[in-house]
């Protein structure tokens, strides 16, 4: 229980030092991105390989993850969440949702355009759960540092990335 109070903490802290660092440079669109990719998917078998299965549910570690990142996340500020089409990226979102109120927007998963307009148009926060193969490249987008690859058997990163003056970005684990 320390280590999750720690860990909040810790990110909220983060979270807070970012904002106002770019608060600094552009006081008036002070806004930071933080994207995961989806957690644990029911249909990963051992070692992290993914199956065929089209659109799978999250399995109970899964469930665990999203609840882990809903408490890490509530006092975040968070003013939107983007989502794809699908459950597992949903069901990410869904415990922090619930917690804020908030309906998470959905956007196609190959729609990152639309995504990052999105993005640069809003001020606040807000939390994108994406995929392995989106998660790097929105973040690139955003800050225009290199893509760091996600693996098949990895769900805990977590990024947040200040848009405001010079881009920032902040590499977690959750």
């Amino acid at each position: 229980m320390w280590l999750l109070m720690s860990a909040r903490i810790t990110l909220t802290r983060a979270l807070a030092t970012l904002v106002l660092l770019s608060a600094w440079s552009a006081p008036a669109a002070a806004q930071s991105v933080i994207l995961v990719r989806h957690a644990e998917r029911a249909d990963t078998a051992a070692g992290g390989a993914p199956s065929m299965a089209a659109d799978p549910d999250l399995s109970s570690e899964g469930r665990s993850r999203a609840e882990r990142l809903a408490s890490m996340l509530r006092s975040a500020d968070i003013r939107a969440i983007f989502v794809t089409q699908y459950r597992r990226t949903q069901q990410t979102a869904a415990p922090l949702a619930a917690v804020l109120g908030l309906t998470p927007t959905v956007m196609q998963a190959d729609d990152e355009a639309g995504l990052l307009a999105q993005l640069r148009a809003m001020k606040g926060h807000a939390l994108v759960v994406g995929h392995s193969n989106t998660v790097p490249s929105v973040t690139t987008a955003l800050s225009g540092t290199p893509a760091v690859p996600i693996t098949d058997d990895d769900f805990g990163n977590l990024w947040v990335v200040t848009t405001a003056g010079t881009p920032r970005v902040l590499r977690l684990r959750y």
